[in-house]
């Protein structure tokens, strides 16, 4: 039967480095179609970065968007910043605008020390021989761009891990927050294991704790020499069960947020040494680009100060009316879970009965549970992202008035107060309501109302008409007849010949037009209907002036997606053919079983069903010189035309290098430096390569992480141990042995792909358990040697749609004669 001993072992070999594969170029098209696709969701991010510290400023300084935009681009280029920096900057330090001529003065005084051409003494820790400098503005330009895309504080720590581990040598970073009762907690590391970050997630507050120091005096902390700092400090991430020393060198340094130090972070290395003047500027930039980021996530609502609380209920006592004033509660992630009331006025009234001073302390869902599923809440989180009041829509409540049930009408503002929110509730008569209904009418329909006299030559525009038209309502409305001149040139003849009909014949128009405002060029619809006097000549004309720009916006843009998405679902449809075409001429099937070598030989090709990229698996059964059967199944990472090009690549040589005499481990060895080195190569593959000796019925195997090869051995399944062996493209330095298996007559072996056992969402044993049963099921129901059966067994394996490609060889021993 089977011998699981290693017979064989070989080390790496390097192989000389081969011509990359010719890539059609259709495979190029569609690269650069996916890139601009990952351009575009960056540049989605970043703009969302850049109106946030534009909002900011707005708020400080009352100034308008595009002075807010020039604002933090002056900054940026007296600091010598990249604009993305300047707005995380802004966002943690909330720093005052520059004065007029204060720009360049501040240049020199905020700009990073420059990093000395070609490196030097204080070049970057990465700048090594061979290979390129690494500077200081590279890695904060990269670092404020990826910060757009950091939604926690533990995404944070992977993210500075990335952009620092070659900079600065980082090999593992840990971010503390500092807690009320001065201790810290661990909020997220990167390249710190678990075990160690659990002992580690809570630190006392004592003495001799550098993350302390650097947090208590706002200076960085450097330990550089171990043996020093092991005696003035607890080092943080040593102790029990840990090696000592293992990291020699570490900073902490702090993070300072609208002018408090609560964050630490703490950047580990195991090289020893100090960080050099370059690496330490670095650090301390980063730190203050973080500081934006960090304040998002640990925003937390400071208490009123003494006597504070006193004077803001009396005042509420006095007013009139339902009004609360509202402090956010944040999560560790920086989202608003619910707020403080300060102060209440006394017709404030909860669910259970409370109101007035008695509300004060409370949270508010606590007296409002329902208020979480309103559209109020998210108002309420626009106005203190934005800044700008919001009013919420009419709402009736019944209530009692002088004994009885009154249904009345309310609405809701709020304002932001400083880090609060000012929320008033505010009952309205039936003429406030008319008017209200109005103006939201033309609010949420985005248009304005005119009328026209044309007997006193008086005209009258909505506030909403001005806006639109982009006009200051102290010059006055236009003129009917003038209102063509308002839309841009080659839009004003249609609308001249709609007014003149109109005041000619009494046709009403509806007429679409462009005009150019400060804000931009819009689109709008004028809709106008004349009023004849008795004698049937126009007196008066009253129309609306709506605007379209979104409308118009969105239906350029569906045009766009439709035309991007048809494009982008044509070229990964050619790739897809163009891969199978590739795929069949390169893996013929036989029609029919094969013999090799004294045995009978099935192979099954099933494509995936899902998706429309082909898959690389694939399969080699040939006679070798001598007589001896070579069978292999592979499976190369991925789809498409990359995976067909390295399956190809993969196949021919493996038959190549076992036609020349090479050993099965000595094949995935330099196979798997092909992979490494190969320029266009996929990656990684998984592979089994098989040996069979007719004379002695003894087969050879080796594997490189694939699935094990099924045997049959009358009726009763069992998978064969797998010899030593990782997938090919995974490491420099593999191990690869073999295994030897007797087979007997009547024996039959199965080699497989992955798809054939794998399921979405379940182990890989039950898959193996799966193929097992149905095999030994459809070879004791039809006979060991019964031929065709492959069909039924894949049928059985799997019902409805494939994700993935599944290859399998089945190899059967013909039973003995008679």
């Amino acid at each position: 039967m089977c011998d699981a001993r290693r017979v064989s072992r070989e080390p790496v070999v390097p192989a000389e480095p081969g011509a990359a594969p010719d890539i059609a170029a259709l495979a190029r098209v569609v690269a650069r179609q996916r890139a601009e696709m990952d351009r575009l969701r960056d540049l989605a991010a970043t703009s969302a970065v850049l109106e946030r510290a534009k909002g900011v400023l707005m708020a400080l300084t009352g100034c308008s968007p595009e002075a807010a935009h020039e604002e933090l681009l002056q900054r940026a280029r007296a600091a010598h910043r990249t604009l993305m920096e300047e707005c995380w900057i802004t966002l943690g330090t909330l720093v005052p605008p520059l004065s007029p001529g204060l720009a360049e003065a501040g240049a020199e005084s905020r700009a990073p020390s420059p990093t000395p051409p070609g490196g030097g003494a204080d070049a970057p820790d990465a700048a090594k021989p061979g290979g390129p400098a690494v500077t200081d503005a590279a890695v904060l330009g990269a670092l404020g761009l990826a910060l757009a895309h950091v939604g926690t504080p533990r995404d944070l720590a992977r993210c500075l891990h990335e952009h620092l581990s070659k900079a600065v040598g980082a090999d593992a970073v840990m971010l503390y927050h500092r807690q009320p009762a001065g201790g810290l907690e661990l909020i997220g590391h990167r390249g710190v294991d678990d075990t160690l970050a659990a002992q580690w997630r809570h630190v006392p507050p004592l003495s001799g704790v550098a993350a302390l120091d650097a947090l208590a005096a706002r200076e960085e902390v450097w330990l550089e020499d171990p043996e020093a700092d092991a005696k003035r400090y607890l080092l943080i991430g040593e102790g029990a069960g840990d090696p000592a020393g293992r990291w020699p060198s570490r900073a902490w340094l702090p993070v300072v947020t609208a002018g408090s130090a609560d964050v630490v972070i703490g950047v580990l290395r195991t090289r020893p040494g100090p960080f050099t003047p370059s690496s330490r500027e670095l650090l301390r930039n980063v730190a203050q680009l973080c500081a934006g980021r960090l304040r998002a996530f640990l925003a937390r609502p400071e208490p009123l100060a003494d006597g504070t609380a006193d004077v803001l209920q009396a005042a509420f006592d006095a007013l009139p009316g339902i009004s609360v004033l509202l402090t956010p509660l944040r999560s560790p992630a920086g989202e608003i879970e619910d707020y403080r009331i300060d102060a209440a006025t006394p017709q404030t009234v909860d669910v259970v009965g409370r109101s007035g001073r008695r509300l004060v302390g409370l949270r508010l869902l606590e007296c409002w549970p329902a208020i979480a599923e309103e559209p109020l809440w998210q108002g309420w989180l626009g106005t203190l992202t934005t800044g700008e009041p919001f009013e919420g829509e009419p709402f009736a409540r019944q209530e009692l008035v002088a004994g009885t049930p009154e249904l009345s009408t309310y609405s809701v503002h709020a304002a932001r107060l400083g880090d609060g929110l000012v929320v008033t509730w505010l009952r309205q008569d039936s003429s406030d309501r008319q008017e209200q209904r109005l103006a939201d009418l033309q609010r949420l329909g985005r248009l304005g109302w005119a009328t026209w006299n044309l007997v006193t030559h008086e005209a009258a525009w909505s506030s909403h008409v001005y806006a639109l038209c982009g006009r200051d309502p102290a010059r006055g409305p236009v003129r009917l007849q003038e209102l063509p001149d308002l839309a841009v040139p080659e839009d004003g003849p249609a609308l001249a010949r709609a007014v003149a009909e109109l005041l000619g014949e009494g046709k009403p128009f509806d007429v679409p037009f462009r005009v150019r405002t400060p804000s931009g060029l819009r689109h709008l619809r004028a809709v106008a209907e004349s009023v004849p006097d008795a004698e049937g000549v126009p007196a008066q004309v009253h129309g609306f002036l709506q605007d379209l720009t979104a409308q118009r916006s969105a239906e350029l843009a569906l045009f766009e997606s439709e035309q991007a998405v048809l494009t982008q679902h044509g070229l990964l449809q050619a790739e897809r053919t163009l891969a199978g075409r590739l795929q069949h001429a390169l893996l013929p099937l036989p029609r029919r079983p094969v013999r090799l070598a004294g045995l009978h030989v099935d192979l099954a090709y099933l494509p995936a069903q899902s998706g429309i990229h082909v898959g690389g698996d694939w399969y080699s059964a040939v006679e070798l010189p001598g007589g001896d059967a070579l069978f292999v199944v592979g499976d190369v990472a991925g789809h498409g035309l990359d995976a067909v090009a390295t399956m190809a690549q993969l196949r021919f040589t493996a038959k190549g290098m076992i036609f020349t005499g090479s050993s099965l481990t000595g094949a995935l060895t330099r196979l798997n430096t092909l992979l490494l080195h190969s320029r266009d190569s996929h990656g990684t593959a998984t592979m089994v390569l098989a040996r069979y000796k007719p004379a002695q019925r003894l087969l050879i195997w080796a594997q490189a992480g694939h699935p094990p090869p099924l045997l049959l051995h009358k009726g009763e399944p069992r998978y064969l141990e797998r010899p030593r062996g990782v997938l090919l493209g995974a490491t420099r330095t593999p191990v690869f042995e073999e295994a030897e298996c007797r087979l007997e007559p009547g024996d039959r072996l199965l080699l497989y792909t992955d798809g054939l056992v794998e399921r979405p969402g379940e182990p890989i044993e039950v898959g193996l358990e799966r193929l097992a049963g149905a095999a030994s099921a459809r070879t004791t129901a039809r006979g060991p040697d019964a031929p065709g059966s492959l069909g039924p067994l894949l049928a059985a394996l799997l019902p409805g749609e494939r994700r993935d490609d599944v290859c399998v060889l089945d190899i059967r021993v013909p039973p003995p004669p008679g």
